[in-house]
């Protein structure tokens, strides 16, 4: 939802409108923009944003619309991949418009990566060594990790603990637990938030924790969540499940409202 609004305040700022450009409104301005991508309903909401993203980028070429686009190319580029490999018996031609929507967002995201090749915007940096291995980008962004732009970021924050977890589990569960401190209210943080925190929590030893975020995990409507073994360490330890599942419930519902506080603070 906060997604959603913020493309819509931006087309506002870009349009100087009272009412936001449609996607049809987009297409007929700038139908380039759409034509290139499938035309069937495969991947519909991945479409959408991808069209509204290029005509904000196109207006406004920032490096964090170019950012924005980006990931939202990623994002259809893995749903239309999956329908591109779909056999429509009837009409070859949905699986050849699918397979132009997927080169397509190869050919933007090579785009985007050759124009931010120098950029200082963290996001992008991430992206440019994650995806591409630039070690160069890796260098600036843990040097601006101190910065408020990737400090007050969640997203940042789970990012440079992707990047910590393979040497500094310390370090990991601090950004991991910031990372839930800056969660906007009613949004659910990503998967990997808790099972890494299980996965620390459980090779350190704290069942208890890994018990509680396993919980938690299940509660956000993450599948395949086993807690059995981690039951069995605790119930042998003679530890009550009950009192750790009204702490799950509390640490939910303070993830939930966005009142987070990692318990490292105190």
């Amino acid at each position: 939802m906060l997604k959603k609004a913020s493309v819509l305040l931006g087309l506002l700022t870009l349009t100087g409108c009272e009412e936001p450009l449609t996607l049809a409104q987009v297409c007929k301005e700038t139908p380039g923009f759409c034509s290139d991508l499938n035309k069937d309903s495969h991947c519909k909401d991945e479409r959408s944003d991808v069209i509204i993203k290029r005509y904000i980028e196109y207006k406004d070429p920032t490096d964090e619309n170019k950012y924005q686009l980006l990931k939202d190319f990623e994002s259809y580029n893995q749903c239309i991949t999956v329908a591109a490999k779909i056999e429509h018996i009837k009409l070859k031609a949905k699986k050849t418009s699918r397979i132009d929507g997927q080169l397509t967002s190869i050919k933007e995201m090579t785009r985007l990566y050759q124009d931010t090749q120098n950029t200082n915007h963290p996001g992008l940096l991430y992206y440019q060594w994650s995806r591409n291995n630039n070690q160069s980008a890796l260098t600036k962004l843990l040097a601006i990790e101190n910065d408020k732009s990737v400090t007050q970021s969640a997203e940042m924050q789970f990012f440079l603990a992707s990047y910590y977890i393979k040497f500094d589990d310390e370090k990991t569960i601090d950004l991991l637990y910031k990372t839930l401190e800056l969660n906007k209210k009613d949004n659910i943080p990503n998967p990997e938030v808790y099972t890494s925190l299980i996965s620390l929590f459980y090779k350190h030893d704290k069942f208890k924790h890994a018990y509680i975020f396993s919980k938690v995990a299940q509660m956000s409507g993450i599948e395949n969540i086993d807690v059995f073994e981690i039951e069995q360490k605790l119930v042998a330890n003679g530890k009550s499940l009950d009192s750790l599942d009204v702490l799950a419930e509390q640490t939910f519902q303070q993830i939930m409202a966005g009142d987070f506080v990692s318990p490292r603070e105190f």
